[in-house]
């Protein structure tokens, strides 16, 4: 409980010293000084502005729905593909070194080649967010298939295991907590991901919300953006800390 009060101690005292910095400090520095940093209460302002109009709604689903939708199939095919490469050797060897060579590009550096193939829309955001999810879910699903201790394979083999029960009933269980982690910074890349593009190609979503109040120099609607993806970001991390400790409770402390 006092851990709990700390935190909140905290949280309050910088929304005190923004609020003080913003509405008394500033104005007296620079008159455009309300406009270019407002305070927490004109934050507040936008907030419910954009609550009865149903925008800022409109806005959070469809970033939703996006980054779970790609969140899905990057979940999918990167579990899919780690596993693979882990425990088949010969399929590592040649898939592998593919997969390091494109994973070190950053996903924004496709935007511009996702514009020209997808157009505009759902489909190149998705397309942003499921490569900012699918290697962290690849690199660490390799390394949970590949750190499951080699004695409890040999004992298997020994005693009449075939390698699809050994990948069922050792490899897979040995493997979630790692798997759990990659999915859960996956999830937290597809999310920085999808607002990055949609600040440069989209028609809606929390990215697209910021660039289209920074056009029109609605400094709280831009700063009402940022709170919500960070609120929704840290939402996210907590369910998947969640799932995890309720699947792998040997795991996490």
């Amino acid at each position: 409980m006092t851990r709990i009060l700390r935190r909140f101690a905290a949280g309050g005292a910088l929304l005190l010293l923004w609020q003080v910095v913003s509405a008394v400090v500033l104005p007296r520095l620079a008159p455009s000084a309300a406009t270019l940093m407002p305070p927490p209460l004109g934050v507040a302002a936008a907030f419910v502005d954009l609550l009865r109009s149903g925008d800022l709604v409109r806005h959070v689903v469809a970033s939703l729905e996006r980054v779970l939708g790609a969140f899905a199939i990057a979940a999918a095919a990167g579990v899919g593909l780690g596993v693979a490469i882990g425990w088949w050797r010969r399929f590592g060897d040649l898939v592998d070194p593919l997969v390091e060579f494109i994973r070190p590009i950053p996903p924004l550096a496709w935007i511009p080649l996702a514009i020209i193939w997808f157009g505009i829309g759902d489909a190149q955001n998705m397309f942003i967010i499921f490569l900012g999810a699918f290697f962290p879910i690849v690199v660490n699903t390799i390394e949970g298939v590949q750190s499951v201790d080699q004695p409890l394979i040999c004992a298997a083999l020994t005693l009449g295991g075939t390698r699809s029960q050994i990948l069922r009933e050792i490899i897979l269980p040995g493997a979630l907590p790692l798997i759990l982690t990659g999915l859960r910074i996956g999830l937290g890349v597809g999310w920085m991901a999808l607002v990055a593009a949609e600040l440069v190609a989209a028609s809606s979503g929390l990215g697209f919300l910021i660039e289209d109040s920074r056009n029109l120099l609605f400094t709280e609607r831009v700063i009402l953006g940022m709170v919500m993806i960070g609120l929704l970001g840290f939402a996210m991390d907590r369910l998947m800390r969640l799932i995890e400790r309720r699947v792998t409770p040997w795991a996490t402390p």
